[in-house]
This record gives structure tokens, sequence and C-alpha cells, in this order.
């Protein structure tokens, strides 16, 4: 447990941060499995459009140090042909 006041409140702002950014790593996962369900569907329109929300909710991610850089660039280039051949 923590000892002084200052780590207190350090304890309690990172215990508010995990859970934002477990809120947003869930939102990437819900996001991804929306545009993996699209594209098996066969709907290219819907693909392309949820790779685009799901491409800027990667980079929103990564800019905040959510989630790695590399982590974000795979699931773009993965994501890629759903958008240009839309």
């Amino acid at each position: 447990m923590a000892n002084t006041k200052s780590a207190i409140k350090y304890v309690r702002k990172t215990e508010r941060r995990a859970a934002h950014n477990r809120g947003v790593r869930s939102r990437l996962k819900t996001l991804a499995r929306k545009v993996r369900e699209s594209e098996a569907a066969g709907n290219k329109e819907e693909a392309g459009k949820s790779a685009r929300e799901f491409i800027s909710a990667l980079d929103k991610a990564a800019k905040t140090g959510i989630i790695h850089g590399n982590v974000v660039n795979r699931h773009k280039a993965s994501c890629s042909h759903l958008i240009f051949n839309s």
C-alpha cells in the first residue's frame, strides 16, 4: 500500500487511466470484429466504412500510447485492401 499522499494520488490516477485504456482496447476489438464480419458477409461498402473507422481508432490509440505503433501498422496493412477495393 502507498505510504505518502502523493503515492496514494498516483494510485488513483493509475486506476482511472487503466480503466480508460481498457475501454479503448475493448472498442478496438469491437471495431476489428465489425470489419471481419462485414468482410465475411461480402458487403464491400460496409467493410470499407468499418475499416476506415477502425483505422481512425487505431491511430488515436497509438497517438496516446495505448497500443504500440507497429501493431497499428500491421492492422492498417491488413485493412487497406478493404478501403481501396470498395
